[in-house]
């Protein structure tokens, strides 16, 4: 799967790893429509079980609604995805507001 790229701080979805897709860069509210295509993109096949933040250099609320849309979505497919690797930042978020038990 060829990367998805966006001109807002060097963002990227990945899938080059198998089972894994990973995201970099900023993911907030200027790219959160497109990130949120480009996971369900990458998600759509089924076989990808993995979901790597570790190359997230920052995440603002539409980022992180970002993810959790596009983990419920799988999910309601039939396809659980684990998060690896949270950056402290999307985690604290997560947790001021109450959605880090859905990113599990």
């Amino acid at each position: 799967m060829a990367p998805s790229n966006s001109a807002n701080a060097g963002f990227r979805v990945a899938a080059d790893t198998p089972d894994t897709v990973s995201v970099s860069g900023a993911l907030n509210f200027d790219n959160a429509a497109h990130a949120l295509i480009a996971l369900r993109t990458a998600f759509e096949r089924g076989d990808r079980h993995t979901l790597d933040l570790s190359a997230v250099t920052s995440c603002d609320s539409a980022g992180l609604a970002c993810v959790l849309a596009a983990l419920s979505e799988a999910d309601c497919h039939g396809h659980r995805v684990a998060t690896r690797h949270m950056p402290d930042g999307m985690r604290s978020l997560a947790q001021v507001c109450g959605v880090e038990p859905l990113l599990q």
